[in-house]
């Protein structure tokens, strides 16, 4: 028997311990953060070397991604009719070719990824700092001025929870918060008035995307699913990306363009 089975044989024998999955399951969570660590803190030889290997494991990933998506698909080649006769079996059946297609979904996907969209609104003022936060004074000593309100409209996903105030740097007010928006669509003239998912980008910078402030020029995306919008493959489009185009803390709602 060769050396180091007798783990398993073991296994087989007598199973696991009775937390052996939930401690496997930690394990594993754990590990995504010490590999985070170690990419931020090794350096020299070991980070060059730990740096190769995980670009390594991306690159794969992304080209096993991109090879399930570009799956081989079915299409017509045309009504022609060929001459010669075909056999009775083949009469129901259309005459198909298979080839590699990259379609527009994933056109799409990678133009979202990079954050690249032909918007109604491609330049828009920026907001300092001081605009978009109040100082707000937290205890009775003087150097408790380490709070900031924001003064812009905010969104926030339903399952949301708020810190301690205790330990609140951000505080987002109640009446700012807005989860629906009045979504344009350009080609059909309709205004619609859908849900928000979340926050895709906000031009002023990532701190406030992570916040989830809506700015004039800021990118959300909605919940189309009502208006019954289907990719070239007939799948009902769930989320799509819109703009906003008005100051959402001036008008007390948020009006916005859908990226068709």
């Amino acid at each position: 028997m060769p050396q180091g089975d007798y783990i398993e044989l073991h296994q087989k024998r007598y199973g696991y311990r009775l937390d052996h999955f939930d401690r496997k399951r930690k394990r594993d969570a754990r590990q995504v953060h010490e590999r985070s660590s170690n990419a931020q803190n090794l350096i020299g030889c070991k980070g060059k070397r730990f740096a190769k290997e995980r670009y390594a494991e991306k690159a794969l990933m992304k080209k096993t991604i991109v090879m399930h998506e570009e799956s081989n698909k079915r299409r017509k080649t045309g009504d022609d009719v060929k001459d010669g006769a075909l056999p009775p079996y083949l009469l129901d059946r259309e005459t198909t070719t298979r080839a590699k297609v990259l379609s527009n979904t994933i056109k799409q996907k990678r133009k979202e990824k990079a954050g690249k969209w032909e918007v109604p609104l491609p330049k828009v003022r920026p907001i300092s700092e001081a605009e978009m936060f109040k100082v707000t004074p937290s205890g009775k000593r003087k150097t408790g001025k380490w709070k900031r309100t924001l003064t812009k409209v905010t969104f926030l996903g339903p399952g949301f929870t708020r810190k301690p105030p205790k330990y609140e740097r951000f505080i987002r007010p109640s009446g700012l918060r807005f989860t629906k928006a009045h979504v344009t669509h350009p080609e059909l003239k309709c205004t619609f008035n859908l849900e928000i998912i979340g926050i895709k980008k906000n031009p002023n910078g990532p701190m406030y995307t992570s916040l989830g402030v809506v700015t004039m020029g800021t990118i959300i995306e909605v919940n189309v699913s009502e208006l019954g919008l289907v990719t070239p493959a007939g799948k009902v489009v769930w989320g799509k990306y819109a703009q906003v185009t008005n100051n959402p803390e001036n008008d007390g709602c948020i009006n916005a363009v859908l990226l068709v």
